[in-house]
C-alpha cells in the first residue's frame, strides 16, 4: 500500500509508484538488477491482491518468489481447480463454468436456484451475484460479458468463463490463512468463522477467531482440507481457502495462493506475524 509505506521511511529501501503492469514490473525490475550490479531481484506476487497474481506468468519464472505461476493456475483456472478438488475427495457445491447464457440455463437446470454468479480471474467477491430466477441470470450474464469485469477484459471466453455453483442457503461460512514452506510443512494461522450468513462478501462481513459455534470435528476436517490443498498446489508462503459448512458436509468454495484480507486480523488476534512469516518462507 503506496499510502502506508510512503511514510514510513523504516518500511522499505526504495518506494516506485507505478502501476501494476507487466511493462512497469519489467522497468523496476531491470532498474533494480542494475542497482544491484546486475544481479535480478526476486519478486514477491502474494501480497498485492489478484492483479500480481495475473502478472506471475508475465514474467522470468526464476524471479518470482514464492508459489510458481504453474501453482497459482491451478487454482485460478476453475477446470484445473475442480479435477484437484475431485482428486483430493474434497466436495464442492454442485455448478459448473458457463461463456453464455445458453451454458447458464444448462447448468442451473441442473443445480437449481439459487445459484451463485461470478467472474472467474478476479479478486474474489468482486461483480458476484446472487441468482434466483431466469430472468436475473440473463441479466448477470449480459452484465459479465457486455460492461462487468470479464466485459474490461476482452469478454466472455473459455479462458474467462462466468462461474455458476448452487448457493448453499443458511450455510456458515468459514475463512482459513495458513503458510506452507518448501519443506512441506504447514501452519494454520487461523481459522475464522463469519458471522453473517454465506453469500456476504467478506468485506462486508465480520468473523471470530477461534470459531463459535462450530464442532471440533469440523474444525479438524476444515484444517485437514486446508492442508491437502496447500500440499496439492504446492504452495510457498500464504494462502487463503474459503469454506462453507452446511450440516454434516464441509464444502471447500475457492483457495487463493496469496495474502487476504483477514492476515492482519490473525496476525492480531494470534501475535504471529503471518505477512512477515510468510515473507521468510519465499524467499527461502
Amino acid at each position: 500500500n503506496p499510502e502506508t509505506v510512503s511514510t514510513d521511511y523504516d518500511t522499505s529501501d526504495r518506494l516506485y509508484f507505478e502501476p501494476l503492469t507487466k511493462e512497469d514490473v519489467l522497468n523496476v525490475i531491470a532498474a533494480e538488477t542494475a542497482a544491484a550490479g546486475g544481479v535480478a531481484p526476486k519478486v514477491i506476487v502474494s501480497l498485492g491482491g489478484q492483479t500480481p497474481l495475473k502478472l506471475s506468468g508475465q514474467i522470468p519464472l526464476e524471479l518470482v518468489a514464492g508459489t510458481s505461476p504453474a501453482s497459482i493456475d491451478l487454482a485460478e483456472d476453475r477446470e484445473k481447480w475442480n479435477q484437484l478438488c475431485h482428486d483430493l475427495h474434497i466436495p464442492q457445491p454442485p455448478g459448473g463454468t458457463a461463456v453464455d447464457l445458453e451454458q447458464a440455463l444448462s447448468i442451473v437446470e441442473e443445480v437449481g436456484f439459487p445459484v451463485l454468479v461470478r467472474p472467474s480471474y478476479v479478486l474474489g467477491g468482486r461483480a458476484m451475484q446472487i441468482v434466483h430466477d431466469r430472468n436475473h441470470l440473463a441479466r448477470a450474464m449480459a452484465e459479465l460479458a457486455g460492461f462487468g469485469s470479464l466485459g474490461k477484459e476482452g469478454g466472455l471466453s473459455a479462458e474467462r468463463p462466468v462461474l455458476i455453483d448452487r448457493f448453499l442457503e443458511s450455510a456458515t461460512e468459514v475463512d482459513v490463512d495458513a503458510i506452507r514452506d518448501h519443506t512441506g510443512d504447514v501452519v494454520i494461522g487461523g481459522v475464522m468463522e463469519h458471522v453473517e450468513e454465506a453469500g456476504v462478501h467478506s468485506g462486508d462481513s465480520a468473523c471470530a477467531i477461534p470459531p463459535q459455534t462450530l464442532p471440533a470435528w469440523v474444525v479438524e476436517v476444515i484444517e485437514s482440507y486446508t492442508r491437502a490443498i496447500a500440499h496439492a498446489l504446492d504452495v510457498r508462503g500464504l494462502i487463503n481457502v474459503q469454506y462453507a459448512v452446511m450440516g454434516t458436509t464441509v464444502y471447500v468454495i475457492e483457495a487463493n495462493p496469496r495474502a487476504s484480507r483477514t492476515v492482519p486480523f490473525v496476525a492480531k488476534a494470534t501475535g504471529v506475524p503471518l505477512a512477515k512469516v510468510a515473507s521468510r518462507v519465499m524467499l527461502g
